[in-house]
């Protein structure tokens, strides 16, 4: 009898050093094909996940393992998360609920983190940021500019106004007390000087930049300043026209607007001027953000019937309201401004091609949210790299535009951008390939944000 205790106690042992001797993982995505964002290789291989972070990416399965979970995404398609690198928070409390619910939306089209641009809610942003880093909301991750810096009297409510050489160090000072991610500059209201005086001391505390460019400036001024991103492409253009200086002084002596300047600049559109700009931008290591998709919205809002659509279905009654100014504007332009804004996005989705080709580097945002007529959070991302890919660029390269390219140009790359060990695991899994069919990036079979598998068909 006490030899049978004996083996017993004996087995009883060896199987408790046998688990934990095991590894441990919350969880394992097994034999998905995993793309390489970078190359566009497709290897079949398991993900193991820890603590929100990607532990092993491997080939073989391993044996001695235990694990929470574990995801079969035999025959799926693996990435990291799609970043949408322009979206708005904004719209005035009474619309801090709907705001709330864009994050939902995001995390059903596979965006794990997106790079807000500037609004009037930063208090709950910055609140959900956190909320979201700690897993007590459902979220992308947030990296926001909080308040817009521009002048005095600026479009846009909550910006923080710049109108003497005092007003940017504390403007600049507030967003770095707060904890902003980046600084948005606004051109509404901001004089030339201050604009690149914005630029060249957030450059001295190491602040990353993107903004709207006033047009009293000059491309290579903001760039020389240290301006690391373009928002739009108006100001591309403005820097490939040939007559860019005279332009400048025209606007800034009031003689010309800044639509009114259109017209002159597609005009006097120069290859040799562009492939200077270009080459400008990529030496530089400046980021364009293109925005197509709105673009095209907002191009053919006197033809398009939108109410149908299955995501106006979702907005806010206070979302859609703030839609009206831009469809009214739309609808009473003159024949010739509706002729004028398609002239004009025509030629933006040959820039963009053209930035393309030249290396420059892109960022896929969608400029979703209140005010921005029609273009829905979440699934104008998807609109966008479609868009990327319609003027000729590579699925490949549209999707490196997202989070690729967004990682890099916030400085976030070694934490993710990529599926790497040692990365956080923000991660989508698709049906189909997007590297054959772009639009294959809605196929979401699951989304992974650190240890959770989100199921977008639930919500």
């Amino acid at each position: 009898m006490k030899h049978v205790t004996l083996i017993f106690l004996m087995f009883f042992v060896l199987l408790n050093c046998s688990e934990q001797s095991k590894e441990n993982y919350d969880l394992i995505i097994k034999n998905g094909n995993v793309i390489d964002i970078v190359s566009g290789e497709i290897n079949q291989q398991d993900i193991y996940i820890l603590n929100g972070r990607i532990k092993k990416i491997i080939e073989h399965s391993l044996q001695n393992v235990n694990a929470k979970e574990i995801l079969d995404a035999t025959g799926k398609y693996i990435l990291p998360g799609f970043w949408d690198n322009h979206v708005h928070f904004r719209g005035g409390d009474s619309l801090i609920p709907a705001n709330k619910e864009f994050l939902k939306l995001f995390v059903k089209n596979g965006i794990t983190t997106v790079r807000d641009a500037g609004g009037d809610l930063t208090a709950s942003v910055l609140e959900w940021k956190e909320q979201i880093s700690k897993e007590e909301l459902m979220g992308p991750t947030i990296y926001t500019s909080g308040p817009k810096i521009d002048g005095p009297n600026a479009r846009w409510a909550g910006s923080l106004p710049v109108g003497n050489d005092d007003d940017v160090m504390i403007a600049l000072d507030s967003l770095q007390q707060i904890g902003t991610d980046f600084v948005k500059l606004y051109d509404s209201t901001i004089s030339g000087e201050l604009y690149l005086e914005t630029i060249q001391e957030a450059e001295r505390k190491d602040m990353i930049t993107s903004g709207h460019m006033p047009f009293t400036v000059e491309l290579h001024e903001a760039v020389d300043a240290g301006l690391d991103a373009i928002e739009h492409l108006y100001y591309v253009l403005k820097g490939c026209s040939s007559e860019e200086t005279e332009i400048t002084q025209a606007i800034f002596r009031k003689e010309l607007s800044f639509w009114k300047s259109m017209e002159r600049l597609i005009n006097t559109y120069d290859d040799s001027m562009a492939e200077s700009t270009f080459n400008k931008l990529k030496y530089n290591d400046v980021y364009v953000v293109p925005t197509l998709h709105i673009g095209n919205v907002l191009s053919y809002l006197d033809e398009e019937d939108h109410q149908n659509d299955a995501y106006l279905k979702l907005m806010d009654d206070g979302i859609i309201k703030t839609y009206e100014e831009r469809i009214r504007g739309v609808l009473n332009a003159s024949d010739k401004s509706k002729k004028d804004r398609k002239e004009l996005n025509t030629l933006f989705k040959k820039l963009t091609k053209s930035l393309s080709d030249a290396d420059v580097k892109l960022l896929a945002g969608s400029d979703c949210g209140a005010y921005n007529s029609y273009t829905y959070p979440g699934i104008s991302l998807h609109n966008e790299l479609e868009a990327m890919v319609f003027v000729g660029m590579s699925p490949l390269k549209a999707l490196q535009t997202s989070a690729y390219n967004g990682s890099h140009f916030l400085k976030k790359n070694d934490d993710s951008g990529t599926l790497e060990e040692g990365k956080v695991s923000g991660i989508v899994i698709l049906n189909s390939n997007p590297l054959e069919k772009i639009k294959n990036t809605r196929d979401i079979y699951r989304v992974i944000i650190k240890n959770s598998i989100i199921d977008p068909s639930s919500f």
